[in-house]
């Protein structure tokens, strides 16, 4: 995943929060839902809790959050060599790459989302969070949140080998939360684990697209791609309740199983259009 050296970055699209944003409690959350446990989380599972409790929908811009303002980012995130060099500034490249697909692709439908970079806890228009919780999308201020130290937590807890497309895969899923906000498909009813499935289908379309953003050197390689399916098997509930508490259970999925997620992905990314994504034809 190679960005282009002298492409400019827009770093006021990621907001660096810094550490603590605001405490983390069970009253945080709609009802009280704190979402994780047996010491592996439910990955990016929060925009679940929100549509469940209806709270989503969006609205206007909140405030951002408190800490190191967006200027940090805009002194370091300069260009793509930045973006080749700096873990923070490579989430920005991700960021405006994905973004600039989905302006192109919804046209005036579409409007930016900015990704929030906390370390610890973080106070969102969704509730307080903290770091356990594993990166997710807010409909309510219209922010992805992500604890950069969570990319890690993907190597040492779920088993995935990591690397720089693993984690824009995640980002690019996040994103694909965002698109379901601003296109009214999160608040349609449905079960969760067809909306999850559609934003890793949405995150396989922007990777099939991304070299038209402009941002990158050239498509991504099949050893990029293997380690997004990597990381989308790492993630799939089956693995994760294996690890977690020795069975799996079907009817407790809320992401969907290894298989259906690297396949959602895959159907995204093969066919590359957002309208082979549908929740109908995904589950």
């Amino acid at each position: 995943m190679d960005f282009k050296d002298q492409v400019d970055l827009d770093a006021s699209q990621v907001e660096d929060a810094g550490r603590g944003g605001g405490g983390f409690s069970a009253g945080g959350f709609p009802g009280g839902m704190v979402i994780g446990g047996g010491g592996i989380v439910s990955l990016i599972v929060l925009v679940l809790v929100f549509v469940l409790n209806n709270v989503g929908g969006g609205g206007g811009e909140s405030q951002p959050s408190q800490g190191r303002p967006a200027a940090d980012l805009s002194e370091q995130c300069k260009t793509g060599k930045d973006a080749d060099q700096n873990e923070r500034c490579r989430v920005v490249g991700v960021v405006n790459s994905i973004q600039s697909y989905w302006k192109s692709e919804m046209a005036g439908d579409y409007s930016q989302a900015r990704t929030v970079l906390f370390s610890e806890s973080v106070n969102t228009g969704c509730g307080a969070a903290d770091s356990a919780v594993g990166p997710f999308y807010c409909p309510n201020d219209r922010r992805v949140y992500l604890d950069l130290s969570f990319f890690d937590q993907l190597h040492s807890q779920f088993g995935a080998k990591g690397g720089p497309f693993a984690q824009a895969y995640v980002i690019a899923h996040e994103y694909g939360h965002h698109v379901q906000n601003l296109r009214g498909q999160l608040s349609n009813g449905n079960s969760s684990v067809p909306v999850e499935l559609q934003a890793d289908c949405y995150a396989g379309v922007w990777a099939r697209n991304a070299v038209e953003t402009g941002f990158y050197e050239k498509p991504f390689t099949d050893a990029d791609i293997a380690e997004a399916i990597d990381a989308a098997a790492a993630v799939g509930d089956d693995r994760i309740q294996q690890r977690s508490q020795g069975r799996v259970d079907p009817e407790s999925f809320t992401h969907g199983s290894s298989k259906q997620r690297v396949a959602a992905f895959q159907r995204g990314y093969q066919n590359g259009g957002p309208g082979d994504c549908a929740q109908s034809s995904l589950g």
